[in-house]
């Protein structure tokens, strides 16, 4: 044999190995555990869809997806985890609107680059946010049944104290947006996670809260809260009675919340679409779709290049937002 010929064998037997080892490493994907990281605690609107996307992963595809509850930081810790781990797929984050559009204007040391750092896979959910006060009866004391009940009362010396998930989170910012909206007095009060915030306005120790509406709507539907508005542009669909903000007087504040899965940077796109094609799969089942509208959002899915576009978009969307805002936190 030649020398010429050898090596143009060399160079096209390296061009095969090269060409089928993507493909042989999605085809043998996952050979482990896949750690699903959710930056919120149990009971709320994020960690509800990952069980529902999670747990049809595992019954459906038999993949074994570990499901991990890791609050703190308006979600920031669980984020900045899953920057940080290896990019091979077996370690992936939902990722929200809160951390993910916000985390990295909010906090100097965030940990993560949200368009630097992740290698989006799929947009999982979209849903809006929800005001929501105490259970309204004749007896209920500073009253606060709706949007005029809540910016009178902010109004007042005292103001509104206003429960979120989080320094950081969407209901921070956005508290701050409706706060100068409606000319009131706002006191934001941080938790950890929808679910410890929810607790206090319904034992009466704060006023509101806003949160998603899939975080309230058991709440809701069990007669717990009343919801007071939503924050997008159109009712939803798992609250059809309660106006927008627009309805109720309060012009030009529109904000909804996604749910997004994501892969650290550098996973390899053979990987990527494989997590896609089965997440994509999981979404398009009848009974996912309805579990994820019952509890008050809506099932996306989409191509990873799909996600990664709307991503760099709401990010520089939000940016100009927080700026506007003048929040930082430490």
């Amino acid at each position: 044999m030649t020398a010429p010929l050898k090596a143009a064998l060399v160079a096209i037997l390296g061009a095969v190995i090269l060409h089928a080892a993507p493909t042989a490493l999605a085809q043998e994907f996952p050979a482990k555990p896949i750690r699903l990281l959710i930056p919120f605690p149990p009971g709320g609107g994020t960690d509800f869809v990952s069980r529902v996307v999670g747990g049809k992963l595992s019954e459906v595809l038999k993949w074994n997806v570990v499901l991990e509850n890791k609050p703190g930081a308006s979600g920031n810790l669980a984020i900045a985890e899953a920057a940080k781990s290896a990019p091979d797929g077996y370690t992936i984050v939902m990722g929200q609107s809160d951390n993910m559009m916000l985390g990295p204007y909010l906090y100097a040391n965030a940990g993560y680059d949200t368009v630097k750092s992740f290698a989006p896979i799929v947009q999982v959910s979209e849903a809006a946010l929800a005001i929501v006060s105490n259970v309204q009866t004749p007896t209920t004391q500073n009253k606060l049944g709706t949007v005029a009940d809540l910016v009178a009362k902010g109004k007042m010396p005292a103001g509104i104290s206003w429960g979120t998930a989080g320094n950081g989170s969407m209901g921070h910012l956005f508290g701050e947006t409706f706060k100068s909206a409606a000319a009131i007095k706002l006191l934001q009060v941080p938790y950890k996670g929808a679910t410890p915030g929810l607790a206090d306005v319904m034992g009466g120790s704060v006023d509101v809260a806003i949160m998603s509406v899939p975080s309230v709507l058991g709440l809701v539907r069990g007669g717990k809260l009343t919801p007071l508005a939503v924050t997008t542009s159109k009712r939803s669909a798992m609250l059809p009675d309660t106006p927008t903000l627009a309805e109720a007087g309060i012009k030009g504040v529109d904000a909804g919340i996604w749910l997004g899965l994501f892969a650290p940077v550098g996973t390899p796109p053979a990987i990527i679409a494989r997590l896609n094609a089965a997440v994509n799969q999981v979404l398009q089942m009848p009974d996912v779709k309805e579990k994820i509208a019952n509890g008050g959002a809506t099932a996306v899915g989409g191509t990873p290049e799909e996600f990664a576009a709307f991503v760099r978009t709401d990010y520089a969307r939000w940016g100009r937002i927080v700026r506007e805002s003048g929040v930082k936190l430490e």
